[in-house]
């Protein structure tokens, strides 16, 4: 039945303009404005759309994936442009660096100023 359909994803920021900024700026994502939010347009082809919410809640999961071909170059660069890794103890465990390497894809949480977990993961991954 919807198998065909354009469908997208959405997630929400408490900062518009802040959010434009960091995935523009930050990540180099070609950001468009639309009505009432954002349009981030993927390397894939996607679309994911961004809305304000001024009681925005960060979500406790992983809303965005970049698959990378190199992490380690990755978590580099994204470094060198001010993006903070998640370092986590315990399961799952990341190295000094930020990278989980305990068992399936290579990947480095970080956040938006929002507080949204996003990653970038060795993998070969297609959506």
């Amino acid at each position: 039945m919807l198998g065909d359909s354009k469908a997208f994803s959405g997630f929400a920021v408490d900062d518009l303009e802040r959010a434009k900024v960091f995935y523009g700026g930050t990540l180099g994502l070609r950001v468009t404005d639309e009505p009432a939010g954002l349009g981030l347009h993927l390397g894939s082809g996607a679309t994911v759309f961004v809305y304000p919410k001024s009681n925005h809640v960060p979500a406790t999961f992983t809303v965005l994936n970049f698959p990378v071909d190199d992490i380690e170059r990755a978590v580099d660069q994204l470094t060198a442009a001010g993006v903070q890794f998640e370092r986590y103890e315990g399961e799952p465990q990341t190295d000094a660096k930020g990278i989980f390497r305990g068992g399936g894809p290579l990947i480095a949480w970080f956040k938006d100023p929002a507080g949204n977990i996003l990653s970038v993961l060795e993998a070969n991954i297609t959506a």
